[in-house]
């Protein structure tokens, strides 16, 4: 092999590890997907269109609720939780599921009653889904798919999990049905900048 081709080689070798150096973490996180890239159409309980996009700029706690479960309390602290940071970016959205046991029998409207009825939620919630199985809503797919989000991959385990969004719409962490909302780390996270 002639010196001209060696020398050739170790320069292009070069340039590659420079361009990979200066790649930095950040721009790394660039290429996650944002859900407010994905166009999903949802409607609150009421059956109004909701834009999602309209989140922008705002931590965003996505959680699947049921009104005939062990967890439903959690809407107290959800409430608490909401009323304590929504004027500080921060938003929780309520997606009504019936994939465990048949615990949200209802109506979006009967569901509506019963969340002001019993728990006076104030954080918009939505029309009611499916959370896993074949007929899945897209934006549940987004949420526990990594080849949508970017980021893991997970399964819904039951009523009230939740997934924490940045303010880019980016995935950050999936939280257990048994974490409270209230928990010291979801706060943490939510007064956080990221």
């Amino acid at each position: 092999m002639s010196k001209k081709i060696i020398a050739a080689f170790v320069c292009l070798f070069g340039l590659c590890v420079s361009a990979q150096k200066l790649e930095s973490p950040s721009q790394k996180k660039m290429n996650i997907p944002s859900i407010y890239d994905q166009n999903f159409k949802v409607e609150t309980l009421t059956g109004e269109p909701f834009d999602l996009k309209s989140l922008k700029g705002k931590k965003v706690m996505i959680v699947n609720t049921a009104s005939k479960c062990g967890l439903t309390p959690q809407y107290e602290q959800l409430e608490e939780l909401y009323n304590k940071f929504k004027g500080k970016d921060f938003v929780i959205i309520g997606f009504p599921a019936n994939n465990f046991a048949e615990q949200e029998p209802g109506t979006n409207a009967e569901i509506a009653e019963f969340c002001k009825k019993n728990y006076g939620v104030t954080f918009p919630m939505m029309s009611k889904i499916s959370v896993k199985g074949d007929d899945m809503s897209p934006i549940y797919k987004f949420l526990t798919q990594k080849s949508k989000n970017g980021v893991q991959d997970s399964e819904v385990e039951w009523n009230f999990q939740k997934f924490l969004l940045n303010e880019k719409g980016e995935l950050v962490k999936v939280v257990s049905p048994k974490t409270l909302p209230t928990d010291e780390k979801i706060a943490d996270w939510i007064k956080s900048k990221s």
